[in-house]
């Protein structure tokens, strides 16, 4: 699937922002606090966002519950009016861009758009464009048993079941391998 870079980077910052729910995490909230939305932002580069509040952070955890609605829709119709109210909550207007090193890409968001606005016209756009493209199916949950994070099933053959290989994948590969090795000797 041939997703544009201003799309994956919306999808990224979408699972990162659903993977902070304590729920999925079994840790504290990482945006319990406005020093914890700042680092959000930072650390999934989200352009034009000024100073930081309370109801910014409010309304940020108010667009990570639509978003793990979008992910836990059992149709694209489900998914679609969810990603619809979404998107037009947020006001979107959007607009060609080059910045930060990148080539022309669209924005969603109006400028001067809140943080919570910024979030979920973006990351309510691909979404969107992953459910006109059929794909819904790829927005999936870690079959981790101790896990539970999104993530998007980007290979080529809908095969990918954990959401990190390197973490999750490798130790359910590991603990399996170790049971069948255990057996054989028995």
């Amino acid at each position: 699937m041939l997703i544009p870079h201003d799309t994956r980077i919306a999808l990224d910052a979408v699972v990162g922002l659903l993977n902070t729910t304590p729920a999925d995490t079994g840790d504290a909230d990482p945006l319990a606090d406005v020093a914890g939305l700042y680092a959000f932002v930072q650390q999934y580069s989200v352009s034009g966002v000024g100073s930081l509040g309370e109801e910014d952070r409010k309304a940020v955890l108010a667009v990570r519950e639509r978003f793990a609605d979008v992910f836990a829709a059992p149709d694209p119709r489900t998914a679609a009016e969810t990603v619809n109210e979404l998107v037009a909550s947020a006001g979107t207007t959007p607009q060609l861009t080059d910045h930060d090193g990148y080539e022309w890409h669209v924005h969603y968001f109006a400028p001067g758009a809140s943080v919570a606005d910024h979030l979920a016209a973006d990351g309510g756009m691909a979404l969107a464009f992953i459910v006109v493209a059929g794909e819904q199916e790829r927005l999936r949950r870690c079959e981790a048993p101790d896990c539970g994070h999104a993530f998007v099933d980007l290979s080529r053959n809908r095969s990918r079941r954990y959401c990190d290989s390197r973490t999750c994948g490798n130790r359910l590969h590991v603990a399996a391998y170790r049971a069948r090795r255990k057996a054989a000797t028995s």
